[in-house]
């Protein structure tokens, strides 16, 4: 067995690491019925609106937040320069074959359905998830929900749909809870925005098993941009997971969703993601949630993958005693940037949060903890609680942390803890006695440092999960 030297010499030393995304690393040759070309201009919103048949006042929304993006600056306040590497006028902004989301997996095309097939999506749904949409580049392939939610008057469906069989519902709250001019990337989504899901649960209807969207990109030099609205209507309450891959290209591939939530009285909603991009995605997400009285939001949020990440899942709580909360992993290895957070604005009296985020830093992987705990001098009784707690592998890791804490008022208490560590050479040493292998007690250990977090994951996700940060370790050692 290797001594503590050779072990302490490891962590110090750590190589360059490859990792095995076999999983999501494939790609299919397609054919596209349609193609919005390259680079982004008023034409191609046109075509996007005119391709999805919409209305007018979509079009005319489309356009407003293409004038509103091109007239903002890139984030400079953000931490990370590599945003100048992303070349707008070279990415292809909406593909599809024409498909629209069909309700049987035999209805879906061979070669798409290899493609789900080989990630498992069909699988797991059988297994237990009420319903599923999976969406391939730019529009959804496959949507399916079981018939007894049907019939409580769920719905689940895209945006598109959702704009076109449910007005009265989606245009309320469509860009109501992230304005178009919120920042680059959300304006950017409401210009070109394809894809994604549009979620209703009526008044007092809990849905007990969770809803599912898969997200693919297959196209190279491609943006996707699916948008997502889910509105948990008074006393009702649902669960919905997303995951997401991507093969692996040489051109970087750009990922800019908006996801807005709204849970009415007494409502709640969980938004669970895992994401495992591969290292070319620039991943640039707008998420946030509104709390009604009484209702909450929850975002579980696993980020592993992709060049640079930045995501910063937050909660507005509007009504009494409103509860948002925020968990969060993030694994960032060699040349990757996770910059990943949680926005908390308390906007009613004796209202909760809080926020619990673990990073875990990989050869010269960088992990950023970025939040905002806001509570005004106008309110009272609201409690924050934030821990963020990182792991390094060895010296070449970096983690930073920016948490900007605000509050005012009386009888407001928040608290915040945070941690840095790395992993021990001492405690590999021991468990490498005991006949683990030195890549098998970097996986235990790193898994130990986020169970605590994983256990808050569906049975399959933490699976799931487990298994791909064990993959991310299989090649960090030695």
């Amino acid at each position: 067995p290797k001594t503590m030297a050779d072990i302490d010499e490891n962590l110090a030393q750590r190589e360059a690491i490859e990792v095995d995304r076999s999983k999501g690393d494939f790609k299919y040759e397609e054919n596209y019925a349609f193609d919005a070309g390259i680079g982004l201009t008023p034409a191609t919103v046109d075509y996007i609106a005119k391709v999805k048949g919409e209305e007018e006042w979509i079009r005319e929304f489309r356009q407003k937040s293409l004038k509103i993006f091109q007239d903002l600056p890139m984030p400079t306040h953000w931490a990370s320069t590599d945003l100048e590497n992303i070349k707008f006028e070279d990415i292809r902004y909406y593909l599809s074959k024409g498909q629209k989301a069909v309700r049987t997996w035999e209805e879906v095309p061979d070669d798409v359905k290899k493609t789900f097939e080989r990630l498992g999506i069909p699988e797991s749904e059988r297994k237990f998830l009420a319903g599923v949409e999976a969406q391939f580049d730019s529009e959804a392939v496959y949507s399916r929900m079981k018939e007894e939610l049907e019939k409580l008057g769920v719905i689940f469906c895209g945006p598109t749909e959702g704009l076109r069989d449910h007005p009265e519902i989606f245009r309320k709250w469509f860009g109501k809870v992230i304005p178009i001019g919120d920042n680059k990337f959300a304006a950017l989504n409401s210009a070109v925005f394809s894809g994604g899901s549009f979620i209703y649960i009526p008044k007092g209807v809990k849905v007990a098993q969770p809803l599912q969207a898969y997200f693919r990109i297959n196209a190279e030099n491609f943006g996707q941009f699916e948008r997502t609205l889910i509105i948990a209507d008074e006393g009702s309450e649902v669960t919905y997971m997303e995951g997401c891959t991507a093969p692996k290209f040489e051109t970087a591939t750009l990922h800019s969703a908006v996801v807005e939530l709204v849970a009415l009285k007494g409502a709640k909603i969980q938004y669970i993601t895992v994401q495992n991009w591969s290292a070319n995605v620039f991943n640039l997400v707008t998420k946030r949630g509104v709390a009604e009285e009484d209702a909450e939001v929850r975002w579980i949020d696993c980020n592993i993958g992709s060049r640079l990440t930045m995501k910063y899942p937050g909660v507005v709580l509007r009504g009494k005693r409103a509860r948002g909360e925020v968990l969060s992993i993030a694994l960032a290895n060699d040349g990757q940037h996770q910059d990943t957070g949680a926005k908390m604005i308390h906007a009613a009296d004796d209202t909760t949060s809080n926020i619990i985020a673990k990073s875990i830093s990989v050869g010269e992987g960088r992990s950023t903890y970025r939040g905002l705990v806001h509570i005004p001098k106008t309110l009272s009784n609201c409690r924050n609680n934030t821990e963020c707690d990182a792991l390094l592998i060895n010296e070449h890791s970096r983690t930073d942390t920016y948490p900007a804490i605000s509050v005012r008022g009386r009888k407001n208490s928040v608290q915040h803890e945070a941690s840095v560590s790395k992993v021990s050479a001492e405690q590999i040493f021991y468990m490498m006695q005991r006949g683990l292998s030195e890549g098998e007690a970097m996986s235990l250990a790193v898994n130990g440092f986020v169970n605590d977090l994983v256990k808050e994951f569906p049975m399959e996700y933490s699976v799931e999960l487990k298994r791909l940060i064990e993959l991310q370790m299989e090649g960090s050692v030695g």
